[in-house]
């Protein structure tokens, strides 16, 4: 199992970050701080002090901020390491076995998905894609349990 500096994979997820309140850079260290997932219910229990309101409006501003991005399936959130700054369309392979969730930024399967949207006249409001399976570690067998200190691996973009 390959390991990475996990201290300079949170300071990119926080380089967006000067401007924001001190509970949303709280949020945003508290999701930064795991490659899996977060619930707002995980994320509250990190805070111990504030409502679940607030972790949701938190959030919110830092999933339109392009911040942080929303795992559907998972109703839960992981930090955004592509540091554009802004939302983008992204997509996403969660392991089911350790919870980890690898962020794919893939031009080409952005395109092939406007496009098919296109043919059938289809107005796209959100794009979500998230593909199931098993990362390479849990694959092989080398993870029993969640591996938060793995940095995520990023397909290459088309």
């Amino acid at each position: 199992m390959k390991s990475h500096d996990h201290d300079a994979c949170l300071a990119a997820s926080l380089a967006g970050s000067e401007g924001l309140t001190p509970l949303r850079r709280r949020v945003l260290e508290i999701v930064a701080a795991s490659h899996r997932p977060l619930g707002a219910y995980e994320i509250l229990k990190k805070l111990a002090s504030d409502a679940p309101p607030t972790v949701y409006r938190a959030l919110a501003h830092l999933q339109k901020a392009g911040l942080v991005h929303r795992i559907d399936s998972r109703n839960a959130y992981i930090a955004c390491f592509a540091q554009t700054g802004r939302p983008h369309k992204s997509h996403f392979l969660l392991c089911r076995q350790c919870g980890q969730a690898h962020e794919i930024r893939s031009a080409a399967l952005s395109r092939d998905i406007a496009q098919a949207a296109a043919r059938m006249a289809f107005a796209v409001e959100r794009e979500t894609v998230e593909i199931a399976g098993l990362c390479a570690a849990c694959k092989e067998g080398e993870s029993a349990a969640p591996h938060d200190r793995i940095a995520p691996r990023r397909a290459r973009q088309a």
